[in-house]
């Protein structure tokens, strides 16, 4: 009987989850005083795709449950980092929007992370990445199409 050792699709999924917890903890550690990594989570996605995005689509993107999403959502409304906005198009569904206090937040904790996304671009090419991208693609898609 073959060992895990020999299956490369395990030794694929355990290194992503290796990767994953790094990643975490690394940010995690990073992060300014009483903000929590799925907080971090919902401003690097409004930071990045701009503001306007529903808690669905929110939600749909990082993978939450939409209750995990909701209890994250008004945590960082307490602090005043997000906002909810109806939506013009239909009353019924909100549309987040990050603050300036939380603009000031997230560029607070890309500052604190930085020195290791710097280390890690000296340790690896850009090609390195690029090249690495077709495969995790393709796994994300066909996980997510036989889910």
């Amino acid at each position: 009987m073959p060992e895990a050792e020999d299956h490369a699709d395990i030794q694929v999924f355990d290194e992503i989850r290796y990767i994953e917890h790094m990643v975490r903890s690394a940010i995690t550690g990073r992060l300014p005083v009483g903000l929590t990594y799925p907080q971090f989570e919902v401003l690097n996605l409004l930071a990045r795709r701009g503001d306007g995005t529903t808690p669905a689509e929110i939600a749909r993107a990082l993978q939450l449950t939409r209750n995990g999403l909701t209890n994250t959502l008004q945590r960082l409304a307490a602090r005043n980092l997000v906002v909810a906005e109806d939506c013009p198009e239909d009353g019924r569904k909100k549309r987040i929007a990050l603050t300036a206090d939380g603009r000031r937040a997230y560029a607070q904790a890309l500052a604190a992370i930085r020195p290791k996304t710097e280390r890690l671009r000296e340790g690896f090419t850009p090609r390195e990445f690029r090249d690495a991208l077709p495969f995790l693609r393709a796994l994300r898609t066909w996980l997510s199409e036989t889910a």
